[in-house]
Order: C-alpha cells, then sequence, then structure tokens
C-alpha cells in the first residue's frame, strides 16, 4: 500500500468514469486522477453495451463540454432523431402513423457505438495524463472517517493486490453500484419494466422495408434508419438503433406486468415475440439469424437512490447511483448533470470551501430533474401503442426537456443558485405542470379512439417545437437566460390548455374539467392537425 493520497479514484472505467475523468482533468488540470476498470481494452465493438442514442444533453456535454465533437461526428453515425411507428400486430410499416421529422433538426445528436466511444475515452484519458488502469478488480473498499482517506483494494490484470488512498471516491460502477450497495442507498421507484436486447451484424435498413416511393420519400435524405426508432404497441416498445461498426442494435421494453420478460428472455423467445407484436422486424431477423452478436435482459432495470453526493467527499454517477429508463434515452443526459455536480464539488475542496451546504443543494437539484423525469415513465407504458395520445405526450415531454433542463445544461446553469431561488415559482410551475399533465396521458388514453391513419406526423411542421431545437445553442448573458425559462414555462401553460381542449373534443365531456385544472396562456402552440 503507497502512503501517496490520490485527489480522486474513480471506481468504473466505463463511459460515465471515463467522462467524469476527462471533465476533472479539464476542470483542474492539475488533479492527480486514478480511473479504475476491470474490462480490459481494447473493448469489443458492437456486442458491448446499451446506452447508443444520445440525446441533446448527452451529445451537448460529450462534444462540447469534453471537447470531443469530431470523435463523434468522425467515429459514430449522426441521428436522424427520434421516430415512432405504431406497429403492433403490423407488418407494413408504410400504412401506419409514424411520428417523427421529415429533416434533421439543427441541434445534433448521435447514435454511440459504445465500444469504439469507450476505447476512445480510455485512450484520450490516457493521453490527458489520467491513470487509466483497465483489467483492474476492486475487491473492495473502506469509507474514511472524520476526514480520513478512503481505501480501495484492487487486483491488477496480473492478480497481484495492492491498495489506494482517496481523498475522494467516486462510483462509477454501473449497476454493480458498489457505494449503494454497501450503504444500502437502493429505492424502489415505483417504475417497474423490462427489458431484452441483442445486436445483429448487418444494417436494418428500415426505408427498404417496402417500396412506396410517397412513403420513402417523406424523408429527405430517405434514412429513416438512422433514427432511433421506436416500434410501439400496448405496454412496450422495440428499439432500432444502428452502430457506426455496421452492426444494428435491437431491444424490447415492457412493461413488466404486461409482457412478462419470460415472454423475451432469449434469442429465440424474442423472435416469436417479435412475431406476434412487430412482425416486420422478425421478418428481417429471420434473415440474419446467424449474424447475432449477443443477447441479454434484465428485469426491472429501473431504480432510485437516496444519497448520491456526500460532504464525506464520495459520489455516484451514473447507474451506480439512479436510473430512470431507455425511452427518450435520459441516462447518459444524467451521467452529464451528476458529473457536473461532482466536479464543482471537488473544486469547491480544492478551495477550501465548505462542502454540506453545495452537496445538499446540488443533490436535492439532481433529485428534483430525477423526479420530474420518471413522471414520463411512471405508469405511462399502457399507452405506448395509442398513435393519438403518445404522439402529443411526445411533444409535451420533449417541450418540457428542450426549454426547462437543457437551458439549464446548455447555459451551464446547474449550479447557479441564484438563479434557482430567482425563478423558484417559475421552475415551481413548469413542474406542477408536468405533474397533472402525466395522468392526464393516461385520462386522455383510457377514452381516446385510438385512431392509426397511414400519415407522417412531422415535428418539422411544428415552427415553435423547430425553434426550441434550433435555439438550444444561443449564448445567453443572465438577464435573457431567465426571459427564455419565463418565456418557456408560458408556453408549456398555453401548450397545457391546446392539448386539453384537443383531448376533450376527442373524449368528450369526460375530460372537459381538465382544462380547467391546467394552465392557460396567450400563448398557444399549434398541434397536428389530423383527420
Amino acid at each position: 500500500m503507497s502512503d501517496k493520497t490520490h485527489d480522486a479514484v474513480i471506481l468504473g472505467g466505463g463511459l460515465a468514469g471515463l467522462c467524469l475523468a476527462l471533465q476533472l482533468r479539464g476542470e483542474c488540470p492539475d488533479m492527480d486522477i486514478v480511473v479504475l476498470e476491470r474490462l480490459a481494452h481494447p473493448l469489443p465493438l458492437a456486442a458491448h453495451k446499451v446506452g447508443e442514442s444520445t440525446v441533446e444533453i448527452a451529445a451537448h456535454y460529450l462534444g462540447e463540454t469534453l471537447g470531443l465533437r469530431e470523435h463523434l461526428e468522425t467515429g459514430h453515425i449522426r441521428k436522424f432523431g427520434f421516430r415512432f411507428f405504431f406497429s403492433d400486430g403490423r407488418a407494413d410499416l408504410q400504412q401506419v402513423t409514424e411520428l417523427g421529422v421529415s429533416k434533421v433538426l439543427p441541434t445534433p445528436s448521435y447514435q454511440i457505438d459504445r465500444g469504439i466511444l469507450e476505447n476512445f475515452l480510455g485512450a484520450e484519458a490516457r493521453r490527458r495524463n489520467i491513470d487509466f488502469r483497465d483489467g483492474v478488480r476492486v475487491q473492495g473498499f473502506d469509507l474514511g472517517q472524520h476526514g480520513a482517506a478512503h481505501v480501495v483494494r484492487c487486483a491488477a490484470a496480473d492478480g497481484a493486490p495492492y491498495a489506494l488512498h482517496a481523498r475522494w471516491l467516486l462510483d462509477a460502477s454501473g449497476r454493480a453500484g458498489m457505494i449503494r450497495r454497501k450503504l444500502e442507498l437502493t429505492r424502489d421507484n415505483g417504475h417497474h419494466a423490462n427489458a431484452a436486447w441483442f445486436r445483429i451484424d448487418d444494417r436494418l435498413r428500415i426505408d427498404g422495408w417496402c417500396d412506396d416511393l410517397d412513403w420513402i420519400n417523406r424523408c429527405d435524405p430517405p434514412e429513416r434508419w438512422r433514427s432511433t426508432n421506436h416500434l410501439c404497441g400496448p405496454g412496450y416498445w422495440a428499439w432500432l438503433i444502428p452502430l457506426a461498426s455496421g452492426a444494428h442494435s435491437l431491444g424490447i421494453v415492457a412493461d413488466a406486468g404486461m409482457h412478462p420478460i419470460e415472454s423475451m428472455n432469449s434469442f429465440a423467445k424474442a423472435q416469436a415475440w417479435l412475431g406476434q407484436h412487430q412482425p416486420a422486424v422478425a421478418r428481417e431477423l429471420a434473415t440474419r439469424q446467424d449474424l447475432l452478436l449477443d443477447f441479454a435482459w434484465l428485469r426491472d432495470y429501473s431504480y432510485g437512490c437516496s444519497r448520491m453526493f456526500s460532504a464525506d467527499r464520495w459520489a455516484l454517477t451514473g447507474e451506480a447511483g439512479a436510473f430512470l429508463d431507455p425511452f427518450y434515452s435520459p441516462g447518459s443526459d444524467f451521467i452529464a448533470i451528476s458529473n457536473t455536480y461532482i466536479c464543482k464539488l471537488l473544486a469547491l475542496d480544492r478551495a477550501g470551501k465548505p462542502l454540506a451546504p453545495h452537496a445538499r443543494l446540488y443533490e436535492r437539484l439532481f433529485f428534483s430533474f430525477y423526479e420530474s423525469t420518471l413522471q414520463l415513465y411512471r405508469q405511462q407504458y399502457p399507452l405506448m401503442g395509442n398513435a393519438e395520445v403518445l404522439p402529443i405526450k411526445v411533444i409535451w415531454d420533449y417541450a418540457y426537456y428542450w426549454g426547462v433542463l437543457c437551458q439549464l445544461v446548455f447555459q451551464q446553469r446547474l449550479a447557479d443558485a441564484a438563479l434557482f431561488t430567482e425563478m423558484a415559482r417559475e421552475f415551481e410551475c413548469a413542474q406542477a405542470l408536468n405533474a397533472r399533465m402525466q395522468p392526464f396521458f393516461q385520462r386522455w388514453h383510457a377514452c381516446s379512439q385510438g385512431r392509426n391513419p397511414r400519415i407522417l406526423l412531422d415535428q418539422r411542421e411544428l415552427p415553435w417545437f423547430a425553434s426550441m431545437n434550433a435555439t438550444l445553442h444561443d449564448a445567453l448573458d443572465d438577464a435573457t437566460v431567465r426571459a427564455r425559462l419565463r418565456q418557456n414555462v408560458e408556453l408549456l401553460e398555453g401548450l397545457a390548455a391546446t392539448i386539453t381542449e384537443r383531448a376533450a373534443a376527442d373524449g368528450g365531456i369526460s375530460l372537459r374539467r381538465d382544462m380547467a385544472d391546467l394552465g392557460r396562456s396567450r400563448l398557444r402552440p399549434a398541434l397536428f392537425a389530423v383527420a
């Protein structure tokens, strides 16, 4: 055991841990950082990890905060947005309702091959003089008491045991959740769903699944395959995500009570399940069975955590802390958020400032974002197959995401205590609206007619929606940040009123009373007009 105390030891050198190390190095160039990773590098491509779809916050974090934009553009696939097909039991995707964009929106997001990315991150960490040790097994650790250093016991790649002292112990160990499990911090968050996933060593070009030129050319370029394609049905959705290695990632995510994991927990069972629910996908898989790269499944994947950041100089990030749901791909977003708070805490510690009040504030903010996002999923899976309700819910969910959380991240205001104090009413209003809209979508689903016409609901045709995306990278001063947030909350109030009016027209008198319960505004964003 060396007597040296490292500034930070990170448990886990996957996406969360390596990104944290790079962010710490960028903000504190002289920091002594050690990253311990169980898997040996280089990692295999494609058949490695899920979490391949990024959205705007994660793409901004990787590209701008960590300076990896060139690698994203050259090493991965620029995403053609999210796309949804309401195709349960249907082989003719071109004949059902499609939600997406006809052209890529301005703010970029990417389909990430995790093997390619994490190999690059590991090499980049070493280039930036971070002590990245792969092939290391963490055998145990002791959290320091009363300001003492933490001790981590390891086995090197050759099996030789050794120990490290750390001022900060940062857990990025994924679902192993070393600190979370040791301190019994795991919490049931009330969202119960399962997932099965696999990779096929071939490109699944969804645009070529039919010869309907009118349908194919609705998108410019006709490359729907670059989207995160969601094939939706009651209680579930299936994903199709292309990888830069040439493989395709496929997954099934389902409400635990509606689609038991036992119906899909092997490749053969998953094929049979898709044959019943998404026959177009099953048809394509039938010709590629020999190209299977891997298969995995997970029961009850979502969980909460009672602590994330401690003044005793430990913290959690990524799946080592809390995990929400793969729908909307928020996992890497929350890595960006937790890593940013951890970097703030280490900077405060290095400056000799008290940690406890800031750790409490950052934890409270993190859990506020987590709980608001969890509401998008909890008890919402039954309406996944509703081609009338889910597209409007997606518009709401995205307006809420772009209008509030993205503004805080893009404008670097996640730790701006003065902003949160001054705009407490606006943030509370936005959270309350979201908390009321989510059960409202469930009520609308219960009485909706569930029509599913052949149509592309093109999100680019909503000028306000496209504008929210296009302006995410605007550089705003203090006053303009506040004005933008107030404008967005007013937009959400108007959007809630527009949605409830639309639902009342669809569902009749049973929903009209909801209109009086939700905010109104002179700003009334238009929604899709579907006959």
